[in-house]
């Protein structure tokens, strides 16, 4: 069961702008993020998200994640507290407003890697981020991206497919991204994705040395 809600945050927070990053697994978000937090290094921030699931080994409460009682978050998400959560096999996740604040109050850009239904419930609120699609160039290349991973059975990956494909169509419709990236060469790929948030870096650059 996958159920996923959102709070109207009551104003727009302050400092940096954030980046929300969506787009299918196998995309090549995590390399991209990667290339930027590597030459951008002081710039950009995580928000932790909050979850009900217990810790796995090596897990570190604060550090991966905030872990918290069904009753607090359902309490927090009724208080407003929460940009977006979500329910996914019996255990709630969410951000919260203060993670998000939390980055934002140290002068970084608050980096959130959010699906799609995350992207909607977030256009609901007065967050006013960046929105970035990474998107693989076709279907195909996405399946052998997966399966090169060798981490998939074929239903899982079946199941990442038949969602990638939702992912792509709406990531096509009009005014749901600032900037829609396929990642069909990486270079290029990152360049475009450095290029959309250029204006926000030298921002937090310029605040730094002031």
């Amino acid at each position: 069961m996958y159920l996923r809600f959102f709070s109207r945050v009551s104003s727009v927070m302050a400092g940096p702008r954030p980046v929300v990053f969506s787009g299918p697994s196998g995309a090549g978000k995590s390399t991209l993020l990667k290339k930027l937090l590597k030459e951008f290094d002081g710039v950009f921030g995580f928000s932790v998200s909050h979850t009900t699931r217990k810790p796995r080994p090596g897990e570190e409460n604060g550090k991966d994640y905030h872990y918290v009682s069904r009753e607090d978050m359902v309490a927090g998400i009724a208080n407003g507290e929460f940009i977006e959560s979500a329910e996914f096999s019996g255990n709630m996740y969410g951000t919260s407003k203060a993670a998000v604040q939390a980055v934002q109050a140290q002068n970084l850009i608050c980096i959130l890697d959010i699906d799609m239904q995350g992207v909607k419930s977030i256009k609901k609120t007065n967050l006013n981020p960046i929105y970035v699609s990474i998107q693989p160039p076709s279907m195909d290349v996405l399946e052998k991206r997966l399966r090169a991973r060798q981490t998939e059975s074929e239903e899982s990956l079946h199941k990442r497919l038949q969602t990638a494909l939702v992912e792509m169509e709406f990531s096509k419709e009009a005014g749901q991204f600032d900037v829609v990236i396929v990642n069909d060469n990486l270079d290029e790929a990152y360049e475009k994705l450095k290029a959309a948030l250029l204006q926000e870096i030298q921002k937090v650059k310029n605040t730094t040395k002031a």
